[in-house]
């Protein structure tokens, strides 16, 4: 039954990272006129992994476990000084909000569709 459920639930784990992630870019949109505010970004190092599943094809070779559960890192970032020592980029800000929302859109209409495959394939049709 978990097998049913593995792709499914992997979408999630990473559509909830790119919710999160939308989440603190508009925070820091929303703080730009902050004075000494430093713009946050959300880490999360296996969603690489996870986007690539890699093959082994030699017995030798290490199989990476996406079973694992990942935890987001909170990390501060910033590299542009204001007049007012703020460090938001509203470009690069605005960039990484269109990358993270097209990501969770497109991620929730492959869970849409892989739940319309477990339908089709529970009622017949």
């Amino acid at each position: 039954m978990s097998d049913m459920w593995s792709i499914t639930d992997n979408i999630s784990q990473k559509a909830s990272y790119f919710l999160e992630r939308t989440k603190i870019i508009q925070g820091n949109i929303a703080n730009i006129d902050t004075p000494f505010y430093k713009p946050k970004d959300l880490v999360f190092e296996k969603h690489l992994i996870e986007f690539v599943q890699m093959k082994t094809k030699h017995p030798k070779h290490i199989n990476p476990s996406l079973e694992e559960k990942v935890d987001f890192k909170i990390v501060e970032k910033g590299k542009y000084s204001g007049y007012d020592a703020n460090q938001v980029n509203i470009e690069e800000e605005l960039a990484k909000l269109a990358e993270s929302s097209i990501m969770y859109k497109s991620l929730v209409e492959t869970m849409k569709k892989e739940l319309t495959k477990l339908k089709i394939s529970i009622t017949g049709r």
